[in-house]
């Protein structure tokens, strides 16, 4: 390996360890889950945590991307560090519903400017021939976070170990910890930024969606969160609906989501330098479809847990494949692209909103319908993929 390539993987090591600091949005399906049992809240009230999260990457992932241009990547990812920190230590001091919607909103905050500019960090370390198969790798490095996020809050519900009262809320100031780490390990690390992108403006910014390849994709990953973070908070309500199993019990659908994420993401680092984005695409689309399929046709506990696998497996790649596809397509707008992608994770607020409505109708069927939705617009998607 020469020095050059060396130094390279060497930067990689901080950026992966941001990748991971971005998984922390997700405790919010399993934190959902725990705040609607110590509160009582119905579906579409515990559904507000996950979509007040994904909220604001509707208000700033645009502004993120015009922030770039004036103080660098880097940059930009260190602040995003210090809210998402902040996000992390509230919840220390409560567990009121005033004191969960703030740190949930200070968590979207600063994962809104963290995917906005991690991404096209990652781009100045790594060429783009190789840009999605090691996006996927950071997205499998981010599902990591996001698979133990449910195993460290079941540890602290009822773990016999004081957790100094916190509970399952134990798994704030765990995670809260590492993006300290990352902060500092980051902020030492020196990476070579590019020139930044000649538009500044936020017209400029959304003019872009005016392209229809950019919006497709904005609105393919809109779909992509949608079914994720349905996926992370649907998944245990599915259990408890159909098998009566208890929140902590049922709390392992989450994790088991997560874990078929993390392979797919792992594998889907590899596989990319193999087959075709365009097939590798419509096979992951094609596996949520079928388990989609089964979660309306089936009731038993073993058919479930397959078909949460291929929804954590199909799902695992999409965002990878559809940023890359878009920073692609528009090479010289980078920064702009990449705060209209992450805007399109507002499909988090959507979505959740949208099944916590139909579960409280119909029941967790309703929920299954509006992924589905989803499910089928990636499926058109897979034709726009030019390679």
């Amino acid at each position: 390996m020469t020095t050059e390539n060396k130094m390279k993987y060497a930067k990689l090591v901080p950026v992966m360890l941001c990748f991971f600091a971005m998984g922390f949005v997700d405790l919010v399906g399993i934190a959902s889950n725990y705040v609607k049992a110590d509160l009582g809240l119905s579906d579409s009230q515990a559904n507000i945590f996950p979509s007040l999260v994904f909220f604001w990457f509707l208000i700033f992932s645009v502004p993120t991307g015009i922030l770039m241009n004036r103080i660098g990547r880097k940059k930009t990812v260190l602040l995003s560090l210090v809210v998402t920190f902040a996000s992390l230590l509230i919840p220390m001091f409560g567990d009121s519903y005033g004191v969960m919607l703030c740190s949930f909103s200070l968590l979207g905050i600063g994962n809104a400017l963290m995917q906005t500019s991690l991404n096209p960090l990652l781009s100045n370390i790594i060429p783009g021939d190789r840009l999605a198969s090691t996006l996927t790798f950071g997205q499998f490095v981010k599902a990591i976070a996001s698979f133990l996020a449910p195993y460290i809050a079941m540890w602290g519900a009822v773990q016999s170990i004081p957790t100094f009262g916190l509970g399952w809320r134990v798994l704030f100031p765990i995670y809260m910890v590492i993006a300290v780490f990352a902060i500092f390990f980051l902020s030492a690390t020196p990476i070579e930024e590019e020139e930044a992108d000649s538009a500044s403006g936020f017209k400029a910014c959304l003019k872009l969606l005016g392209k229809p390849f950019i919006l497709l994709s904005f609105l393919g990953i809109m779909c992509h969160v949608g079914i994720d973070v349905g996926t992370n908070t649907t998944a245990p309500k599915i259990l408890m609906e159909r098998v009566g199993m208890s929140l902590t019990e049922a709390g392992f659908a989450t994790s088991l989501y997560f874990i078929f994420r993390t392979l797919g993401c792992f594998s889907g680092a590899f596989i990319l330098r193999a087959v075709s984005a365009r097939l590798f695409f419509l096979v992951s689309v094609c596996c949520m479809l079928l388990a989609m399929a089964g979660l309306f046709a089936f009731h038993s506990l073993a058919v479930i847990y397959i078909c949460i696998a291929l929804i954590g497996f199909g799902n695992s790649n999409v965002f990878s494949i559809v940023f890359s596809q878009a920073l692609l397509a528009q090479p010289d707008k980078k920064n702009e692209v990449s705060g209209l992608m992450i805007m399109g994770l507002f499909g988090g607020t959507i979505f959740p909103l949208l099944m916590g409505f139909a579960s409280d109708a119909v029941g967790q069927d309703g929920a299954v319908a509006v992924m589905t939705v989803g499910v089928i617009y990636l499926l058109f998607y897979t034709l726009k993929i030019k390679h």
